[in-house]
């Protein structure tokens, strides 16, 4: 048995008005598979177009090692030649994955590939930003800081999507300051004896293929799966919803002003702590003993 997790409603193409009508207002993720096929990136961007653009940058690099208190927020763990990187995703599978990396600052160029699409949201113009991955390679579940409705273009390969809205918290062993569930879950394959409060969750899930857009909505926690080698590229529009704005809000000026005092402070045990108490909370809400 695996989680329950309804596949995403996928359509071909969608007008403005549809999409607002079915899928922003109800909050509702939604696949659209070709929406893009205008861009001159539909055509032109795969891993060996990006290592000839930007082969000579130096990339942040991140893999799937658990938080440690030293390390700052989203700072990176390795540093590599986009080139050197792209030959080592094309050989063998890797748990580095590069990602909010901001093209319009690296390779202006780029800019020219794409336009912003009308969905009837105000798009935020300065933060395109890219994913990569290799084959295998994960993201933790987790969502956006500022809850932003996110709209996630996959170029190359596949990429496996699992979504949860905020009402699944209770289930998530959420970690408390923070953004992330706990690192040691496996989404993909779960152990419901060690997580039992996950067989509760309820969430979608998606493949994306070469040119599907992925919309998610406020908040939603995600957790993406390279099957294989690929990249993807996501636009964000403010969260709309005044309860959202005000978390996130909250999220960028409080709760990370609080964790990271608290990393200073308690270093290590910090950590700890907020690990312990995502399974206390999560059981104490579920009734687990």
């Amino acid at each position: 048995m695996g989680l329950q997790l309804q596949q995403i409603d996928r359509v071909e193409t969608i007008t403005k008005e549809d999409f607002i009508k079915n899928y922003f207002k109800p909050q509702k993720p939604v696949v659209i598979e070709r929406f893009i096929e205008d861009w001159p990136a539909y055509n032109k961007w795969s891993l060996e177009y990006m290592k000839e653009v930007a082969g000579d940058k130096t990339v942040p690099l991140y893999d799937d090692r658990p938080v440690d208190y030293k390390d700052g927020f989203n700072e990176p763990h390795a540093t590599m030649k986009m080139s050197e990187y792209v030959d080592l995703l094309k050989r063998e599978p890797t748990k580095f994955r590069i990602f909010l990396w901001n093209i319009l600052k690296e390779v202006p160029q780029l800019q020219k590939d794409f336009s912003f699409p009308d969905f009837g949201l105000r798009l935020m113009k300065g933060l395109p930003m890219l994913f990569f991955g290799g084959t295998d390679s994960y993201t933790f579940m987790h969502y956006d800081i500022d809850l932003a409705n996110i709209f996630h273009f996959h170029f190359e390969g596949k990429k496996k999507c699992i979504l949860f809205d905020q009402k699944q918290n209770k289930y998530l062993y959420k970690i408390p300051h923070s953004l992330i569930t706990r690192e040691d879950i496996d989404f993909n394959n779960p152990d419901f004896d060690k997580w039992p409060a996950l067989k509760k969750a309820k969430g979608y899930v998606a493949e994306l293929e070469h040119g599907n857009v992925l919309y998610m909505p406020e908040g939603y926690w995600h957790y993406m799966r390279y099957i294989t080698p690929g990249f993807s590229m996501s636009l964000r529009a403010i969260a709309r919803n005044p309860k959202n704005l005000g978390k996130a809000v909250y999220n960028v000026f409080i709760m990370r002003t609080i964790d990271n005092i608290m990393r200073r402070i308690r270093g290590q045990k910090w950590i700890d702590w907020k690990n312990e108490q995502a399974i206390i909370k999560t059981n104490k809400a579920n009734n687990i003993a």
